[in-house]
């Protein structure tokens, strides 16, 4: 079974087919998507899309670079949200210095303000970062610590800061990106970090896997992934696949029946 923990099907790219897509996706053995939010239009978006199809869940969040939009009344409109019953994560928010669309003041405002969001509806997170790492890693330590999990999306940091956030309680999400020969420190990390701290993701229709590298995504392709990981772990597929989709169902608080609810409890 397979489980992708980070999806944009309310992305334009799939306009054309999206019914027909996400109602095939249980013949390649998806049983679960989890929809990010990333502007505040993405995440009702991904709502609308988690009320619609039984197996797909909604995370409420904004990208850093949409976080201009952010003020009190747009917090309270997240907030809102996640209060949904298939609203599971906090994301996808973080840090992303590589366009720098927002100061970076300003992006570590509004994802330290996300992250305690977290923290007060009891839901995980999912984190962006790209080229800052260790403020990411930062403003994670100091503003969330673990207190409610979570998923350091398409990671790509050394094996030392993966092992740290391990040990604050974070998984690491692993897409296509591993496939790739050039990915050499990744593949260390995936070897390093012990598979119960790993979870499946695409970022579709984006990083699609060898050998659909360039081509649009989805979650079919997660397949790859796992095989890959297979490989890199040493371990038969079928195992490591029924692993890493636990691995998502805890950190989701998913029921383990397509078409349930979450269970993880939330605060009032």
């Amino acid at each position: 079974m397979i489980f992708d923990t980070h999806a944009h099907y309310d992305d334009e790219a799939f306009d054309t087919d999206r019914e027909q897509l996400l109602c095939s996706l249980k013949e390649d053995k998806v049983e679960y998507v989890v929809n990010m939010g990333a502007s505040l239009r993405g995440v009702r978006d991904s709502v609308s899309l988690a009320s619609h199809y039984p197996f797909v869940y909604a995370a409420v969040g904004i990208h850093p670079d949409e976080v201009g939009c952010m003020d009190d009344e747009v917090m309270g409109q997240l907030r809102s949200l996640c209060r949904l019953e298939k609203t599971v994560a906090v994301g996808e928010i973080g840090l992303d210095y590589h366009w720098n669309v927002e100061s970076k003041e300003v992006q570590k405002k509004w994802f330290a303000a996300q992250l305690h969001l977290a923290q007060e509806v009891g839901l995980p997170v999912n984190v962006h970062s790209r080229d800052a790492a260790q403020d990411t890693f930062d403003v994670i330590r100091t503003e969330h610590a673990g207190t409610t999990g979570g998923i350091i999306h398409c990671y790509s940091g050394s094996p030392e800061m993966a092992r740290e956030y391990v040990k604050m309680g974070y998984y690491l999400g692993i897409g296509g990106v591993v496939t790739f020969k050039n990915a050499k420190t990744l593949k260390q990390v995936v070897r390093e970090i012990p598979l119960e701290h790993l979870v499946t993701e695409t970022d579709c229709p984006y990083l699609a896997p060898e050998p659909f590298r360039g081509k649009r995504n989805d979650s079919r392709n997660i397949r790859y992934v796992i095989q890959e990981i297979a490989r890199l772990k040493e371990m038969e597929e079928t195992r490591t696949e029924e692993i890493l989709f636990e691995n998502a169902r805890k950190v989701y608080g998913v029921r383990t029946m397509p078409g349930d609810v979450s269970v993880r409890p939330r605060y009032q």
